[in-house]
Parts: C-alpha cells; structure tokens; sequence
C-alpha cells in the first residue's frame, strides 16, 4: 500500500532516497516525504507526488516514505516520516497498526504530543518511550506492543545505524559495499546493488554501513541468504516508453517466455486431489477464472474460484483440496490470510507469484514463479498473462500426469504454450488498429466487455483495465446473460467488445452479437474470423491460435485498448486514482 526506502552509507541519503521512492511510487502517491540525519533529523514532507518534495538538506543515512492513505486524509501533517517529541527519532511505516488507538490513549497520558490523525505516528512515540540510552533495545520493545501489519524502518539522530521489522507486509534488504539498504520492494535500489535479503514475517534488522544483521522478535539473530537478482535496472525503468504499463504490455512475449522456461523444467506437481479451490484478487482472479475452465477442461476436475477477501470468512471445510493462491507481489493481505487458512484445514497448497522469496512462499507447500521481472504500472498487464501461462502448464502437466489426455494432445498442448509468446508478439502488431478503435470509444460514457467459456472472464479482464486507468464506466458479462438483465442498458452507440473465438460457443456469441447489434450499439468484435465481420461494426482481426489459448490474445487486445482510451482521455495511467500495486492490508 504505502513504500518504504532507506539507505545508509556513503553516498548522498537525499538522491538515493528520492530515486529510490520514484520507483516505489507505483505503491502510493497520496503524499511523499525524507528523514536524514544531518546536526540532527530534518525532515521535508508534502501531500501530492515525490516530485513537490524540496529537500535542501544531505547526509549519508536516511528514510523515505510514498503514502497510500488509510487512516488520516492525504494531508502535509498525515505525510511520513513521523518523529517523537524531541525529534531524536524518525520513523516511515507501511501497514496498519490495528491497536493504535489504545496505544496513542497510554501515550498521550504520559505526556506525548500527536500532530496526525495516522496509526503510524504511535511508533515513534513508543520507541521514544522505551528510549533509555539504547535505541536497538528500544525499538525491539516498541514494536513487539504493535498489533497489525507493518514495515518499519527506524532512525536515530546520534546512532548510525537503521532499525527495521517486517510483519506481514513486505520488506527486502539491499547488500552494498559499505553501503546498505531497505525497501518495501527490489526495484527501488536496483540500481546500486543486486544482492538482496528477503525478510521473513516477525524478522528485524539492524543496518550500519558495513553489515545487515537480521533477528528474531526475541533478539536472537538469524542466518539469512543473500539472494542475486537477475533484473537488470532497465527492466525497471520505462526504456523510451511513455509509460509503464505500455512497456509492460510489450515485455509480454519475453515475460510468458521467461516464465515458461523456468516451469518446463519442474517434475514436482504430481498433488492427489478431487478438487481444486483457486483463490486470488483483482486482476489475478480474472486468471484464476481462466484456469478454471482451462483446468476443468483438461483434468476433468471440478474448480471453484473465490475473491480471497470472500474465501476467509467461509466456514472451515476440512476436505483433500488443492488451493492454489495466485497474487502477483506475494503480499496480497487477504490471499496470504486465505492460504494460512486453507493450510490449517489441511489442503494442499500451492502459490503463484512473481516474487522470489515473497511472503505467500512462507504458507503455502510449493509454488510456481512467473519470472515476468518487476511490474511498475498499478494496472496489471504481464503477471496477468503470465499467471495464465503458470496455470495453463499446470493444467497440461496435471493432465499427463493423471493421463486425463493423450500423450497426442499433451504435446500438442505444449507446443501451442511454448508458441504463446510469438503470437503475443503477433498481436502487439495491431496496436496501430487497436488505438484506431480507442479513437472511436474514448468519448463514451459506458461500454460493455463480452465474452463466453473461458473468455468470459477476459472479458471482465477487459472491462478492469477500462475501468482502472481510463475511469469510464465498462462492464463484463458472459455474453448469454444479456438478455437476463443487461440488455436494457444497451442504446444507440454504446460500445460492445465482443470476444468471439471459434470454439464450441461461436454460433452461440454470434447470435448475442446480433442482440446487441438490434439496439444499435457500436459492436467491436475480437476474432480470428473474418466472418465475423459481416455480423459487427467493425473487427479486429487476431492472429490464430487454439481457441483454448485465446485468452493470450484477447487479453493483450484488450490492454492496448484501455491504455490507449486512457492516454487520450489523459488520465494517469501508471498511477490511476485511489489506486495502489499491491495491497498488503485487508
């Protein structure tokens, strides 16, 4: 929700922490604000994006903080870092402290003063409380009171050193020579170091310039890995592109790729089950749904799919399920609250992130990376499609290995995924056609999203990335349910995004096509059929595929439309409204 960032060493604390948060920004951008150490903590807070901060001071150890609000308005005096009384301390936190309240009760009667309406600003008064000479053993007292998620990263104004905890929100640690760092994600200091330390939930860790020790609550310290990441720092920059989220829709074909290269060597998922549970958030569900059908259609097992925000409050079922958990950073607050669950009813787990290390890998029993690098824009576009290709080859193993397909159609079905990331490449050829149509529709006040069978759920893919970035009204629908309902909103002109693949539902799609065409909406179709054209107001034609594979295709069409409806609508398309990357609270 919020981003993190700490540096100490020898470099300049202030542009260290300020590209650092630039590249955190994609987690929050409500206000953004600096604490270094120079003759004392000074800090320069503001509401708005990091680029209104105006640090004038420097030093060589530092925090930084980009805001996501949650308690207290995106306001100057809400901004982090936060300081005790006597600005001895200074504090930036990511989560929520959920006994603040009781917490700022006791300080507050013991003479504290509190200048915001935010959970996180208790933190600095409760170490300063716990201060007797001694910041380390202040900080572990402060922070084994707090109740709730939190990062924290910690500083005091006569201690060279930085003091940080991570619970069940994300924190990673960047090993320099004689310099050290601290954020809530890898690509902030990508560009000064690859060898990172990924913290554990009830981790802390104390950096100085020369060493990163890591403990337990208790004290006792912890033999930790130093992993090499193999991003390199374009991959987190936007190389020439206008935005994110555009480049990230072309790193597609080499994202898919990537990821399917590193499963294709797997032997491990041979799991007995007699049904599947799949639960995830967001755009992440709409791949859940993906695989359900994909699953359903080649294990003959039966699949059901839960908002992860919905699964954690059913009732307990102790049954052989197999869960899987699917969450882009790993931090996802309600799909780890859902795997600890499912794990304590006895289910076989199974996660797929994009995080090495991330905090869904410590709760569940094995898990599929996707190896799509890091992700910047807020929108989701190549986890998305690598999400389907992990599920896509689980389906495909899961099928061989319980021979519920032939060995004919199994390497059939491997060839067509290891040919997904040319006909992605493929269809980002039609974005002079795709943007033709974003000319067209950008005007519209709603538009409907179509599809049936497994692209269904791309159609509810397409009408979130309308809605995320271009904040027009668009809705997805199984296409055979217009007529129960939804068909009373179609008028004169509404645009209707047809996904029509020549699948067992084609006639079917067809036939919802001329409904909507009767009333008189704009209806674009998504196809491989040329056919097709005669029945719409227009087609963009796709390349081929096996029509179980289209939702590849579809998806990547589907992206490259809202991104181009939002850009001319100028919208903020890396950093939509009210809108964070990864949601590390309930």
């Amino acid at each position: 929700m919020c981003g993190i960032v700490g540096y100490i060493g020898f470099r300049s604390a202030r542009e260290v922490l300020l590209s650092s948060l630039k590249r955190l920004e994609y987690r929050g951008y409500d206000s953004a604000g600096v604490a270094i150490v120079n003759d004392g903590i000074m800090v320069e807070k503001k509401k708005g994006y990091i680029d209104t901060l105006n640090v004038d001071f420097d030093g060589t150890i530092g925090i930084g903080h980009t805001r996501w609000a949650t308690h207290g308005m995106p306001e100057d005096r809400n901004a982090h870092p936060f300081t005790d009384c006597d600005g001895k301390i200074a504090i930036v936190h990511n989560g929520i402290i959920e006994n603040y309240m009781s917490l700022k009760e006791e300080l507050t009667k013991k003479g504290h003063t509190f200048i915001s309406d935010t959970d996180s600003e208790v933190i600095a008064h409760l170490i300063e409380e716990y201060l007797n000479g001694d910041f380390k053993n202040a900080f572990f007292k402060a922070i084994s009171r707090l109740e709730g998620s939190f990062a924290v990263a910690a500083i005091h104004r006569d201690e060279r050193r930085i003091m940080a905890v991570k619970n069940e929100s994300p924190l990673v640690i960047g090993i320099g020579d004689h310099e050290n760092f601290i954020a809530s994600d890898i690509p902030a200091f990508l560009a000064y170091t690859n060898r990172v330390i990924v913290l554990k939930d009830g981790e802390v860790c104390e950096l100085t310039d020369d060493f990163a020790h890591v403990y337990d609550f208790r004290g006792n310290e912890i033999d930790k890995e130093v992993m090499y990441i193999d991003w390199s720092i374009e991959d987190a920059e936007k190389s020439g592109y206008e935005h994110f989220m555009l480049k990230e829709i072309f790193e597609q074909p080499r994202a898919v790729d990537n990821t399917l290269h590193s499963l294709l060597s797997r032997n491990d998922l041979e799991f007995e089950f007699d049904k599947i549970v799949i639960v995830a958030c967001g755009t992440s569900y709409h791949a859940g749904l993906v695989g359900k059908y994909v699953i359903e259609e080649l294990i003959h097992v039966p699949v059901e799919v839960y908002y992860a925000s919905e699964y954690r409050y059913r009732p307990s079922i102790m049954d052989s399920s197999l869960s899987i958990f699917i969450t882009q950073s790993g931090e996802t607050a309600d799909t780890i609250a859902a795997a600890k669950r499912a794990k304590a009813s006895g289910n076989i787990t199974l996660a797929i992130t994009n995080v090495v290390g991330s905090s869904i890998t410590n709760y569940v029993d094995k898990v599929l990376y996707t190896n799509a690098g890091p992700e910047i824009g807020v929108a989701a576009t190549k986890t998305f499609t690598s999400q389907l290709a992990a599920l896509y080859y689980f389906a495909t193993e899961s099928a061989r290995n319980r021979a519920s397909v032939s060995r004919t159609r199994y390497e059939k079905l491997m060839n067509e995924l290891r040919n997904v990331p040319y006909v992605i490449e493929n269809t980002l050829l039609l974005e002079g056609r795709i943007k033709e149509e974003a000319e067209r529709i950008y005007g519209s006040r709603d538009m409907f999203f179509v599809g049936r069978g497994l692209n269904y759920p791309v159609a509810l893919e397409g009408a979130l990335k309308m809605k995320e970035i271009s904040y027009l009204h668009a809705e997805g629908y199984p296409a055979g349910e217009l007529k129960h309902g939804p068909l009373a909103l179609i008028e004169g002109g509404i645009p209707v995004i047809s996904l029509v693949s020549k699948d067992k539902t084609y006639e079917k799609m067809l036939s919802n096509i001329k409904e909507v065409s009767a009333r008189n909406a704009y209806v674009i179709a998504v196809s491989p059929e040329e056919e097709v054209s005669r029945y719409v107001d227009t087609l963009i034609k796709v390349p081929s595929t096996d029509p179980l594979f289209s939702p590849f295709v579809n998806a990547v069409v589907l992206q490259l439309l809202a991104y181009h409806t939002a850009r001319m609508l100028g919208r903020e398309i890396d950093k939509p409204r009210n809108l964070a990357k990864s949601v590390t609270v309930e």
